[in-house]
């Protein structure tokens, strides 16, 4: 019997396109030049890094030249939080975040704060939602930053950009967005949302891993966190990915032609499907978080009762199925959700007993019922 093989972690990644896994292996073998030479290689070369830029840029309304590349959502997130951080010390020291953020948002936030910053952790309702209210009753002449993921990567929550940007547009802050679970799942438009700064990654979208871009409104002041040569304009050093650069301009063309509502109503189709198939063997479980209102279907995040998530993992794996405990930068461990944590309080037995499902847009309808089916036997097998 042929083992299954159903990806059910896009959260954590997303398997390459096979349009950018194409245009990636043309460029490795025929565009080696330097970005920055300036003989015809390089000047081929060149042409590739802008035109994916240009790309990239129209996916969330923004100019080319405010888009730089890194490594990927982390250096990115780094580079906005450290970077606003250090060109803007002198106008304040207090910093508005959640508390369900990326580790790579929450630990630079620990190092500042150890640095003598005052950040500010806002609470999230049992949907994973932040108060509008508590943020405007935070946001004070000091505050220099304010970073709000646009999707949260356990729960699927959707933060009310629109709203946050313009409370933040009048104030001497900063508006951060980590979207990395936003890229391609949900339309963004930095101009209408008033955005500064915005984080992505490009392995979420069906591209290459470590590459990503950071969003820097023109005209922003931020300290560069790399010290290098003078590539991406003075603002990132290091010699261009040219292939992996040119498939992700790949990927986000593909996602430009993309109809959002449409692929929401693919991921809510698999929802119900799993949910249905849990009601009719009454199976005991809540949905963490809400599938109504301001939430990204492609994350489904399940309490199943009396399940230990480490049990599911496992058993699900050897069945054929990838879904996670949670973020994949702590899952390796099983650290507890903080997300969770955040939302339902540190002693709720949810904690121990949640999965992730998160689908992408290469899963089938056939897959998602054959899961369905096997979740149902595994929680009727291991329930307590």
């Amino acid at each position: 019997m042929t083992r299954k093989n159903v990806y059910l972690d896009n959260a954590a990644t997303t398997p390459m396109d096979p349009k950018v896994i194409e245009k990636i292996s043309s460029e490795m073998a025929d565009d080696f030049g330097n970005a920055s030479s300036q003989h015809a290689f390089g000047r081929k070369a060149r042409h590739v890094v802008e035109t994916a830029r240009h790309q990239l840029a129209e996916t969330i309304n923004a100019q080319d030249k405010e888009i730089i590349f890194t490594s990927g959502g982390s250096e990115s997130n780094n580079t906005a939080i450290f970077g606003t951080v250090r060109a803007r010390k002198d106008i304040g020291k207090k910093i508005i975040t959640t508390k369900i953020e990326h580790p790579s948002v929450l630990n630079p936030m620990k190092r500042l704060a150890q640095e003598g910053y005052e950040i500010v952790y806002l609470d999230v309702d049992e949907t994973g939602h932040i108060n509008l209210d508590d943020l405007k009753r935070e946001l004070t002449p000091d505050t220099i930053l304010v970073s709000i993921m646009a999707v949260n990567n356990e729960v699927g929550s959707i933060m009310p950009l629109k709203e946050i940007g313009e409370l933040v547009k009048d104030s001497n802050a900063y508006f951060h967005v980590d979207d990395v679970q936003g890229f391609g799942n949900i339309e963004i438009d930095v101009k209408e949302m008033n955005i500064d700064l915005l984080s992505t990654s490009a392995h979420k979208v069906n591209g290459p891993k470590f590459l990503g871009f950071l969003y820097e409104k023109d005209g922003l002041k931020v300290s560069n966190l790399l010290l290098g040569g003078e590539q991406e304009t003075k603002r990132r050093p290091g010699t261009e990915n040219v292939p992996g650069i040119a498939g992700f301009g790949i990927a986000a063309q593909e996602l430009n032609e993309m109809d959002k509502q449409k692929l929401q109503e693919k991921y809510q189709n698999f929802q119900k499907i799993i949910l249905d198939e849990l009601d009719k063997n009454q199976i005991d479980y809540e949905i963490n978080g809400t599938l109504e209102g301001s939430v990204s279907h492609h994350v489904l995040n399940l309490w199943l009762k009396g399940v230990g998530t480490y049990s599911a993992l496992t058993n699900l794996d050897l069945s054929g199925y990838a879904v996670s405990g949670g973020s994949a930068c702590t899952a390796g461990s099983l650290t507890p959700s903080h997300v969770l944590q955040a939302m339902y309080g540190e002693d709720s037995p949810r904690i121990e007993e949640s999965i992730r499902i998160s689908f992408g847009r290469f899963n089938t309808e056939e897959e998602i019922q054959e899961f369905a089916a096997d979740l149902v036997k595994m929680c009727k097998r291991l329930a307590k």
